[in-house]
């Protein structure tokens, strides 16, 4: 338990650039869009992040109250580009589930 709380410590500390760094981008699917009915969003972040800095993260650039943060690495896949044989990147998605009542406007750019 303590050490859980001494990550989420240093990740209260990070600054917003290192915060911009964890959260990449929004990834807007259609099941993304239906998550959003039971108050989750999902954000592509860095492989590296963890739970709890995500969640600070999301807390702080947002102003939203986080309840639970699932993740997942998505593994690339081979595909042919002209005619080669390729590889997709691996990417970590993170399934953000907010408090009641909250929501985050991802057509709105951050301030």
């Amino acid at each position: 338990m303590t050490n859980v709380l001494a990550i989420r410590k240093k990740a209260e500390r990070l600054s917003r650039e290192a915060l911009y760094d964890i959260i990449r981008t929004p990834h807007i699917t259609e099941k993304a869009t239906a998550l959003s009915e039971k108050n989750q969003v999902v954000f592509k972040v860095a492989m590296t992040a963890t739970k709890p800095e995500i969640k600070v993260a999301v807390e702080t650039l947002f102003g939203v109250k986080v309840v639970d943060v699932n993740t997942l690495v998505q593994k690339g896949k081979a595909k042919r580009f002209k005619g080669r044989l390729g590889q997709r990147s691996d990417i970590k998605k993170a399934f953000v589930q907010l408090a009641e009542g909250q929501s985050i406007d991802l057509t709105t750019s951050l301030t």
